[in-house]
This record gives C-alpha cells, sequence and structure tokens, in this order.
C-alpha cells in the first residue's frame, strides 16, 4: 500500500504526527496513548500497515 494512503488512514481514525525523523514519521493515537513509526519508504507492505494500525489500535486498511 502507498504510504500517503496509510497515512490517510491513519489521521481519518484519529491519529496524529507526534515527529518526523530522518527515516520514520512517528504517529501517536491520542485515544490509547499508542504510538508507531511509519517507515518514509513510498510502498509500505501490508503486513506492516496492519502491524502499525494494531500497534495505534485503529482497524486495519
Amino acid at each position: 500500500m502507498k504510504r500517503h494512503e496509510l497515512i490517510r488512514h491513519l489521521e481519518a481514525h484519529g491519529c496524529r504526527l507526534l515527529r518526523e525523523g530522518g527515516r520514520h514519521t512517528v504517529y501517536f493515537n491520542p485515544a490509547t496513548n499508542a504510538t508507531s513509526a511509519v517507515p518514509g519508504h513510498t510502498e509500505i507492505y501490508e503486513y506492516l500497515a496492519r502491524k502499525i494500525c494494531r500497534d495505534l489500535q485503529v482497524p486495519p486498511p
């Protein structure tokens, strides 16, 4: 899946950008106080996208 699609999905479920790193972007879910790193690649594997969603406690894309 494309990185921008995953980010759009996370933000639609209430996740916020916490900080930008060199190779990752860290997202934060204020409802659950969970964080997860989203890699800077343009293409993200499906299982990794599901893991990020599971870490942030949002439904999978």
